[in-house]
């Protein structure tokens, strides 16, 4: 026998203190009737009323909510087989991890906001395969595409700011290293998720518009930061903040220009971040969510047969033989007809 839902089982353990209170409650209210009407009397003054179906009604409850609980946990038990068809699109998230993204106009840091942003948006995916690249002043495929939600989350979980040696940030490099990790085949929709504050050091993201525009890859771009923007941390524990080489803060502010023609230009979409939500989850409902999706796999899977309506019904006609027991005895007159 397996169960859908196991974990539902530990209520069965309340089952237990619950009849304990119950039967203290009735034991409680006897004892309060027996201080203000003798005992020898009572059969004469109540003679219908029957103290041992008080017990057997509270009986049935508890067994048939322990029953209840059992149906919720959903007992399974034969199988049959079925061929199960996987359909998912792939999704390279090229996340930016240069120094800038410490900054904290989005707390605790452009950066953290991000990882918490894709970790959300994984409870989104349904087959759905996903990779990762982090970039600076260049770039690299940390985790390819997979479904395997788990470990994408602990590479995701791994990166830093400083994981790229190279300082400084490519847009454009890191969009080459994200074209290159697709496969050439599938008929599914390709979709790359920048994830960046804007800044870019070096290269044009734009001249690859034509090159992701004939592969048929959207771009879909989120910008995290601040307009205002923020000063870069030294990252020394100190305090202190990044200076120029003319010794001068250096302060760090959204860049949303190359962002918005590159969503534009291939079909995707730009959000602003703000504190609390990265916009993720938001662009996924409501734009790649309706991509074209192409069968990725096949297999044949083991079904178990779902049971839950054995307890269900048990349960219910618990609670219907309760509501039918009356407290009372039948009238003699009434028993011997």
């Amino acid at each position: 026998m397996k169960w859908g839902q196991p974990e539902l089982l530990y209520w069965l353990l309340l089952a237990i203190p619950l009849a304990w209170a119950l039967f203290a409650f009735l034991r409680r209210r006897r004892r309060a009737l027996a201080q203000l009407v003798d005992p020898a009397m009572l059969g004469v003054l109540a003679p219908a009323w029957n103290p041992a179906r008080a017990e057997a009604r509270l009986v049935l409850r508890v067994l048939a909510l322990a029953l209840l609980v059992l149906a919720l946990a959903r007992p399974q038990w034969g199988f049959h087989w079925e061929e199960v068809r996987r359909k998912g699109l792939d999704l390279m998230i090229v996340l930016d991890t240069s120094r800038s993204m410490m900054a904290s106009d989005i707390k605790p840091s452009r950066l953290q906001q991000a990882k918490w942003g894709i970790r959300d948006l994984l409870r989104n995916l349904r087959g759905d395969r996903v990779g990762l690249i982090p970039f600076a002043g260049s770039s690299l495929l940390q985790c390819p595409l997979t479904i395997d939600y788990a470990a994408f989350t602990m590479t995701l979980d791994d990166l830093y700011s400083g994981i790229i040696p190279r300082g400084g940030t490519a847009i454009e490099q890191a969009l080459r290293t994200a074209i290159a990790a697709f496969p050439t085949d599938g008929a599914a929709d390709r979709v790359i998720l920048l994830v960046t504050d804007g800044e870019d050091h070096e290269g044009d993201p734009l001249a690859l518009l034509p090159e992701l525009k004939e592969k048929g890859i959207r771009v879909y771009t989120i910008g995290i930061g601040t307009l205002e923007g923020e000063m870069v941390p030294a990252g020394d524990g100190q305090g202190a903040y990044f200076k120029d080489r003319q010794g001068q803060i250096v302060k760090t502010a959204l860049k949303e220009d190359v962002l918005q023609k590159l969503a534009l230009g291939t079909g995707g979409t730009y959000v602003r971040s703000a504190p609390g939500d990265t916009g993720l989850e938001r662009v996924f409902n409501e734009s790649i969510t309706n991509l074209k999706r192409s069968e990725q796999e096949t297999r044949t899977a083991r079904i178990f047969e779902e049971r839950f309506v054995w307890p269900l019904a048990a349960a219910l006609l618990l609670l219907a033989w309760e509501a039918l027991l009356s407290d009372r005895r039948k009238p003699a007159g009434e028993a011997a007809a």
